[in-house]
């Protein structure tokens, strides 16, 4: 599985840091979407890319991070089929995949520290959606796109 990886410029420290970890404590494999400096990006730019990768499969998931993780998240789950959820805890990213099928994980570099974002971070890769009556709630989540991306409002 190819984790993809983005940042603004305010979240681009620790996304280095999460890529780390990433590589050489999870051995999981990366794909980098920048930013690569702190010169300054918008969020939008790298969320999309993220997002549209992970819509067409490319990707397996991806963790977005920019100064709170609310405007990546927000630019993530514009893409269709696409479900991006902004946590601060091990619990919250352990729900997003378990509970919602989150593909997705954002985060905020000015609301959390990179120990904790670890944590976070291996919550979020090591769970599975487990299906079942939560099955029927993303399938709704899916309606409810459906009912606009298809133009049946």
């Amino acid at each position: 599985m190819i984790i993809g990886i983005g940042s603004d410029h305010i979240g681009y420290e620790l996304k280095e840091i999460i890529k780390k970890y990433l590589q050489e404590e999870l051995n999981l494999k990366i794909r980098d979407f920048g930013s690569y400096s702190k010169d300054e990006v918008d969020y939008p730019d790298i969320a999309a890319q993220v997002a549209e990768a992970v819509a067409k499969r490319e990707l397996g998931s991806g963790i977005l991070v920019c100064g709170t993780g609310i405007g990546m998240s927000i630019a993530a789950n514009k893409v269709p089929a696409v479900r991006a959820a902004l946590c601060h805890d091990t619990y919250s990213a352990e729900r997003a995949k378990k509970s919602n099928n989150a593909q997705i994980l954002t985060m905020g570099a000015r609301v959390i520290g990179p120990e904790l974002a670890k944590k976070i971070v291996e919550a979020f890769v090591k769970s599975e959606f487990s299906g079942g009556p939560s099955a029927r709630k993303v399938d709704k989540i899916t309606q409810i796109e459906d009912k606009y991306t298809k133009g049946r409002v």
